[in-house]
């Protein structure tokens, strides 16, 4: 059975995670700590490695990434390159 991703991504919503970090002006350490206060666990290294697509994202973490970046969860997912904001 083939996977919803396929080829080298690992996830769907790094773009936007970065994007919208970047958009925030926060390092990747202080996205990290911010997540810390949500109960979320993600070092800096796996923050990286999330924008980079290497890494698979749960729920829960999908879930505090949204509340720290101030978006919803479906934001995460928006293909910003669709041009018309879907």
């Amino acid at each position: 059975m083939a996977r919803i991703i396929d080829g080298d991504e690992m996830n769907m919503v790094g773009r936007n995670v970065r994007r919208l970090r970047m958009e925030r002006g926060m390092s990747q350490k202080t996205l990290s700590d911010r997540l810390e206060t949500h109960a979320v666990y993600i070092c800096r290294g796996s923050v990286s490695r999330i924008e980079e697509m290497r890494r698979t994202v749960t729920d829960i973490e999908l879930h505090g990434l949204a509340r720290v970046l101030g978006v919803t969860v479906d934001e995460l997912f928006r293909d910003e390159s669709a041009g018309d904001g879907t």
